[in-house]
């Protein structure tokens, strides 16, 4: 397997407008993501990434949303996603929509949204799927010129083993959207070929387990002990 950290630069697009047939990934993706803004409560959400930064939003429950990144707009912090200029544990829900692809680390990534989560916080990431179309792309000379096609692609098993490695609880995930050049997606393919989908979705919470277990008091087994010992002298 590859090692997910690249050394070469990436361009991330300023906005769903700078990919082939971008808006109607957008729009895939809110209607994907929907039913689940609505469950997503709290302070503060981050809008990690300018493709963040175009997803509509306003159906979720948290009203103060901050979209960070290098550069873009609309902007209101500008940070390296690597290096988040926040406090630890002081978001309640973070969305990365399709910011792996373009970035070099995404482990380092995933670490530093760990970090800045609340205990119990959301995690929302998308991206495009290497088994599809898309991924299929790659392999045709022509076709790979495409920024798609060109972007990172990581398959879902393998995210949701990041996911795991740094205790994350995945509630939801999901493929869909098989045909990339239709506006509907191949909505007949996309409800009975769904693995196929080029683009894939994951709603995750931070989950807290301590590693430290609490020994069992002997006190437990004091009350069978003087049972014992008083059948034993009546005996």
């Amino acid at each position: 397997m590859k090692p997910a950290r690249t050394s070469r630069t990436l361009v991330a697009p300023g906005g769903w407008d700078d990919l082939p047939k971008g808006e109607y990934y957008r729009e895939a993706l809110e209607r994907e993501l929907k039913p689940w803004l609505a469950k997503l409560y709290g302070f503060h959400l981050l809008k990690i990434g300018n493709l963040s930064a175009g997803i509509k939003t306003e159906s979720c429950a948290i009203s103060h949303q901050v979209n960070v990144s290098l550069a873009g707009a609309p902007l209101q912090v500008r940070a390296d996603p690597l290096h988040l200029p926040f406090a630890e544990k002081s978001v309640d829900a973070c969305l990365l929509a399709h910011t792996l692809p373009w970035c070099s680390d995404p482990h380092r990534l995933l670490q530093e949204v760990d970090r800045v989560l609340i205990d119990d916080g959301w995690l929302v990431m998308s991206g495009f799927n290497p088994i599809s179309l898309l991924g299929l792309g790659k392999a045709v000379p022509l076709v790979r010129r495409s920024p798609v096609i060109r972007s990172r692609m990581f398959t879902l098993m393998r995210q949701l083993d990041w996911l795991s490695l740094l205790n994350f609880e995945v509630l939801h995930y999901s493929r869909f959207r098989v045909l990339p050049w239709s506006k509907q997606g191949g909505k007949l393919l996309s409800t009975h070929l769904p693995a196929l989908g080029c683009m894939q979705l994951i709603i995750a919470r931070k989950r807290t387990i301590p590693l430290t277990l609490n020994p069992m008091k002997q006190s437990l087994n004091k009350p069978h002990v003087r049972q014992t010992v008083g059948a034993t002298r009546q005996s």
